[in-house]
């Protein structure tokens, strides 16, 4: 066995990798940038190489760099993780060259499967079933207008060398079609340096599932079942599930026979995952190979109870998998959430910043449930703009989907984070939602779902009350404290009252808490009540109650005549009055947020790439005033009506915080 490996990654998924090398009692090297020098995956490994600057392409994926890592290191080995290097063919052959291990597939498995025209190919060959289409090469609009009637509406004008959605299109139509073709052309060659397209039948209503697969250098190859990845935003995964709600045995099998059997077609080693886009009556078509491991792995692994890691280190040692077919049993169900450094409040654009909060619930093995979480960030780091906006992945795990889900609204909800905008509120208003807890979810879920964007969410009837009613029982426990703090009772105790009014969500609920050594019974007008205990104490940022014996977590702040309470991606302000405060309370002015109508602001903390406006000009509806780039991305800024520019506050290489005014308009 390896006694060195090298990590030629950085964040969630290096630490992940050095968890495995531990635990096997491999030594680890990491790799750092100079944005990277006190990042959680350099803390964790034996040694780390310092390799650039903080933009990728002058140290993560710059090979020469690694090398020289490894050379100064003696790493035996090389994990890629995922993204930077993870397939890169030129990466792997230099490793050969070197005698280094690379723990992942042959470069000529990369290089056959990364090419999407080639990989279909080689599918068809296999036997694995493929989307109807076209793959020679496509001259011109016309004979991609010829193809497409051939196929049948509605097709996908795609990229040969796409990702990432680049050079995509889909036509209904002979002029979507011509259009499509030249747009999506344009755009490979943009983006890839490779304007070569191709087409195939658009598959509707289609389910985003994929098979791990698991092989050797000794001819054996196994698959451990599928994951749900059809919840995504902008062709970016956000929850995965294993195993998928709509599968049924023959079908995983069928899918699972023919993965391995592409897997083998291309002599494959490692662990890989072969995508397939499933149709409402199961009928299912290769998408892709993604040759690395993914990063949706863990919930695999909690239905397996198989390390992937461990396996992918043990074949690049040449060692036989120790595991068949017949061994792979799926246990329970596994949810994963993704949780992303993106405002859903702004359009999920990106946020940068110090986490001056990040507090995980804490991590769970136990037989009825599992909690975990992959991540690489701490509390008081940094999150940088020259990263991918990931900084956690939460994992649950339960006997069963309704299980898991539930595991998973409680664990959102006592996850901690402050300092930057992330996208918990979404995730946990996902978890709730009747679509995903029915199971009935396609790709095009969000889309459809959130049209307009993620606003927060408004909490029904009942979980208003429950919420009220724990906000009412905390009230009391904090009165309680602040007179005796205050000095204010004697010997004969000066007495809490009983009747209380809480306003939240716009709804006012006269309530009456009496308490006893366990907890508070909350009594409503309607004649409803709710039991609830908890050990709250004031100045706690996180409650773990049961209302009516079900288990609730609250993130509590503390405002003027209440709380800020955060729960199942509500976000509320719940003021708790006696009730004289609730009559005075009605009579107050409702205060207004200011007007920012004529102030363009900045949406996210980011780099002013260029400012396109001057003093006085007139700019029209939709026209591009700035530019800001933050985590990678260009985001380009508009005008949302006709005006006129009277002052602009920053130029081009300014570092703007979120709010900040861009310019002002008369």
């Amino acid at each position: 066995m390896f006694s060195k490996i090298l990590i030629a990654n950085r964040g969630e998924i290096a630490c992940r990798v050095i968890k495995t090398a531990r635990k096997m009692g491999i030594g680890t090297v990491a790799i750092y940038s100079d944005a990277d020098k006190h990042a959680l995956h350099v803390e964790m490994a034996d040694e780390a190489v310092h390799i650039g600057p903080p933009p990728a392409n002058q140290s993560y994926i710059v090979i020469d760099k690694v090398m020289q890592a490894i050379r100064a290191t003696g790493a035996q080995a090389v994990h890629p993780g995922y993204g930077f290097l993870s397939e890169n063919k030129l990466f792997a052959e230099a490793l050969a060259a070197e005698g280094v291990a690379f723990i992942g597939p042959p470069a000529s498995a990369i290089e056959a499967m990364g090419d999407k025209i080639t990989s279909k190919k080689l599918a068809q060959e296999a036997g694995v079933s493929t989307v109807p289409g076209y793959m020679g090469l496509i001259e011109d609009a016309d004979e991609a207008v010829k193809i497409s009637n051939e196929v049948g509406y509605p097709v996908m004008i795609k990229a040969s060398a796409g990702g990432g959605g680049k050079g995509m299109r889909i036509a209904w139509n002979d002029a979507e079609a011509r259009e499509g073709f030249q747009s999506s052309k344009n755009e490979a060659a943009n983006s890839f340096g490779d304007d070569r397209i191709f087409i195939e039948k658009f598959v509707t209503q289609p389910r985003h599932i994929e098979i791990q697969v698991l092989c050797d250098s000794h001819g054996n190859g196994i698959y451990l079942g599928e994951r749900e990845c059809s919840i995504q935003r902008r062709n970016q995964k956000v929850i995965e599930e294993a195993p998928s709600p709509f599968l049924d045995e023959a079908t995983r099998k069928a899918m699972g026979e023919q993965a391995v059997a592409l897997a083998k077609a291309v002599d494959y080693t490692s662990a890989g995952t072969v995508e397939f886009i499933v149709d409402g009556d199961r009928n299912f078509y290769f998408l892709e190979m993604n040759t690395r491991l993914q990063v949706e792995h863990p919930v695999t692994e909690l239905i397996t109870g198989v390390d992937l890691v461990e396996q992918m280190i043990r074949v690049a040692n040449g060692e036989a998998l120790s595991i068949t077919q017949d061994d792979v049993k799926l246990n329970g169900w596994a949810m994963e959430s993704r949780l992303y450094a993106e405002d859903p409040y702004r359009g999920f654009l990106p946020s940068i910043g110090r986490l001056t909060k990040y507090r995980p619930p804490a991590e769970a093995v136990a037989d009825s449930r599992v909690v975990r979480n992959d991540t690489g960030v701490y509390e008081g780091g940094e999150i940088s703009m020259y990263y991918d906006p990931m900084i956690a992945k939460l994992c649950t795990w339960a006997p069963t989907r309704k299980a898991a889900i539930e595991e998973m609204r409680i664990a959102l909800d006592s996850f901690e984070v402050e300092g930057i905008g992330h996208n918990l509120p979404f995730l946990s208003a996902v978890m709730d939602h009747p679509k995903f807890v029915s199971g009935n979810i396609t790709t095009a879920f969000i889309a459809e779902e959130y049209p307009d964007g993620f606003e927060g969410v408004t909490l029904d009837a009942d979980a208003l009350k429950r919420v009220a009613a724990s906000a009412a029982a905390m009230n009391r426990v904090a009165e309680i404290r602040r007179t005796r703090v205050s000095g204010r009772m004697d010997n004969h105790e000066r007495h809490v009252g009983d009747d209380w009014v809480v306003r939240l969500q716009g709804v006012e609920y006269p309530v009456t808490v009496e308490a006893d050594h366990d907890g508070s019974t909350v009594f409503f007008e309607d004649g409803t009540s709710y039991r609830v205990a908890s050990g709250w104490t004031p100045g706690d940022s996180l409650a773990s109650l049961t209302v009516d014996g079900t288990p609730m977590v609250l993130k509590v702040g503390k405002i003027s005549g209440g709380f800020r309470i955060r729960t199942r991606g509500a976000d509320l302000k719940v003021n708790v009055y006696t009730p004289r405060q609730a009559e005075l309370a009605a009579l107050m002015p409702e205060k207004l947020p200011p007007d920012t109508s004529k102030l363009l602001l900045c949406p996210m903390p980011g780099l002013i790439v260029n400012v396109s406006v001057s003093v006085g000009d007139e700019v029209q509806d939709g026209q591009t005033l700035c530019t800001i780039e933050a985590m990678k991305m260009e985001n380009i800024l508009r005008a949302e009506r006709k005006g006129v520019v009277a002052k602009i506050n920053a130029n081009a290489g300014d570092s703007l915080a979120v709010d900040e005014v861009i310019m002002e308009f008369e």
